[in-house]
C-alpha cells in the first residue's frame, strides 16, 4: 500500500508540460502560497484588494501579458500561461482575473489590433503592471449579445477628414474598472463595431466601482460611464474591425479561464482530502469511509480529465491551430465541473466548509462568476451545438 497521492498525480499530468513550463508554474505556485493566500481570505471578506501593488508585483513575476511577444512581454508558451492561471486561481479567482483582464483582454487588445503608437505608449508600461487596463465589452442590457451595444462613436468631421471620436454610453461588470489608466472601449460606428485605446483621465470618462457582490469579492469590478467622452482619430484600434475583434480577444482570456477554474477545483480538492484524513466521524477518520472515499474519487477523475483537456488545448495553441470551437469545450467542461467539485468538497466539510478558514465556499462562490461571464455554458453550448451541425441557433 502506497500513501495517498495528490489528485492529479493518478495520471502523471506533470510527465506532459515541458521542464520550463512546470518552472514557470512553480515559481507563480510559490509567489501565491508565500504572498497571497495569508491575505486572500481578508481582502475577500472586506471586499478590497491592493489591486495597484498587486499589478507591480505580477509585474516583476513576469505575470501580465506573459504570453505576448515584445514589448517587454515575457513571451512564453500558452501553456505556461494557462498554468499561471491555474495556480492564480488556486489562490482565488478574483487575482487571476486581474492577470487575465490585464493580459489577455486590455493588452492583448492593443497588441492585435493597435497602432506602433499606441503599443508602445501602453504595452511596456501594463507588463511591469505601472499602467493598468479594463475591457469595455458588456453593457447593461447586453452581455451575451454584445452586438446589440448601444455606445456610440461618432466622429467629429475636420476639414481635412480626421476630425475627432466622440464616445457615449455605458459598460458594466469591468474587471479593474474603477483602477484602470486606460479602458479599451468598443462602440458602434457608422462602419460597425471599432475598438478605441480610452485615457481614463479623459473628461467625460467616470468609473463607478459595483459593490456589494458575494463573488469575486477579491477583484475590483466597475460600471464605466462615457459622455461625450472625445478622443483623436489616433485612439481607434486601426486593425480591429467589427464584432470579430472584441470577440478574438474574449476567446484569448478564455483559455485561461479552462486551466483557472481547475486551480479553484484542485485546491478545494486538496484542502477536503487533508481534512477527511484529520476528521474523525465515529472514531474513525472521515476519509476511511466508502461514501467519501466514492466522492473524493469520483471528483479527482473529474479534475483530471479536465487537466488532460486543458493541455490537449495547450498544446494545439502553442502549434498554431486550437479552433475556436473547441475553446468552447474546454470553457464549458471545466468551469462546470469545477464548481460542481467546489460544491461537493463543501459537502463533505460539513458546517466547516462554510467558514472562510476553509477555501470552498470562497472559491464554490466565484465559480458562480467564471461559470458565467465571459461567455455563460449556454452560449458555449450553441457554439458547439453550431460546430457540430452547422446551423446557428443564437437566433
Amino acid at each position: 500500500m502506497t500513501g495517498p497521492l495528490s489528485p492529479l498525480a493518478l495520471l502523471d499530468t506533470d510527465s506532459l508540460v515541458s521542464e520550463e513550463d512546470r518552472a514557470m508554474r512553480d515559481t507563480v505556485r510559490a509567489f501565491v502560497d508565500d504572498r497571497l493566500r495569508p491575505e486572500i481570505a481578508g481582502w475577500y471578506e472586506r471586499g478590497e484588494v491592493p489591486v495597484r501593488d498587486l499589478a507591480l508585483e505580477f509585474g516583476k513575476l513576469g505575470l501580465l501579458g506573459m504570453h505576448l511577444e515584445g514589448y517587454g512581454c515575457a513571451g512564453t508558451s500558452a501553456t505556461a500561461y494557462g498554468l499561471a492561471c491555474l495556480e492564480m486561481e488556486a489562490g482565488d479567482s478574483g487575482l487571476r482575473s486581474i492577470v487575465s483582464v490585464q493580459g489577455s483582454l486590455a493588452m492583448y487588445a492593443i497588441w492585435k489590433h493597435g497602432s506602433p503608437e499606441q503599443k508602445e505608449e501602453w504595452l511596456p508600461r501594463m507588463a511591469t503592471g505601472e499602467a493598468i487596463g479594463c475591457f469595455g465589452l458588456t453593457e447593461p442590457d447586453f452581455g451575451s449579445n454584445p452586438g446589440g451595444m448601444r455606445t456610440r462613436a461618432v466622429r467629429d468631421a475636420a476639414p481635412d477628414g480626421q476630425g475627432d471620436w466622440v464616445l457615449t454610453g455605458n459598460k458594466m461588470w469591468i474587471t479593474n474598472g474603477s483602477v484602470a489608466d486606460v479602458a479599451v472601449i468598443w462602440a458602434r460606428t457608422d462602419e460597425g463595431v471599432r475598438g478605441f485605446v480610452v485615457p481614463t483621465g479623459t473628461p467625460g470618462f467616470t468609473a463607478t466601482e459595483i459593490r456589494h457582490k458575494m463573488s469575486l469579492r477579491a477583484s475590483v469590478t466597475a460600471e464605466l460611464a462615457l459622455d461625450g467622452v472625445r478622443l483623436p482619430a489616433s485612439a481607434m484600434l486601426p486593425e480591429a474591425r467589427g464584432l470579430s475583434g472584441p470577440l478574438s480577444c474574449l476567446t484569448e482570456a478564455r483559455f485561461g479561464i479552462i486551466f483557472g477554474a481547475l486551480g479553484a477545483a484542485r485546491d478545494c480538492l486538496e484542502t477536503t482530502i487533508a481534512y477527511a484524513r484529520e476528521r474523525e466521524i465515529f472514531d474513525r477518520q472521515l476519509a476511511s469511509y466508502q461514501l467519501t472515499q466514492a466522492k473524493l474519487a469520483d471528483m479527482a477523475v473529474e479534475l483530471g480529465k479536465g487537466m488532460l483537456l486543458a493541455l490537449h488545448l495547450g498544446r494545439l495553441k502553442d502549434e498554431g491551430r486550437l479552433p475556436a470551437p473547441a475553446i468552447s469545450v474546454g470553457k464549458l467542461n471545466n468551469t462546470r465541473e469545477a464548481l460542481a467539485i467546489a460544491r461537493e468538497c463543501r459537502t463533505i466539510l460539513g458546517a466547516a466548509g462554510i467558514t472562510l478558514e476553509y477555501p470552498l465556499m470562497r472559491h464554490a462562490n466565484n465559480l458562480e462568476s467564471v461559470l458565467t461571464y465571459e461567455g455563460t455554458s449556454e452560449v458555449h453550448q450553441l457554439v458547439i451545438g453550431q460546430a457540430l451541425t452547422g446551423e446557428s441557433a443564437f437566433r
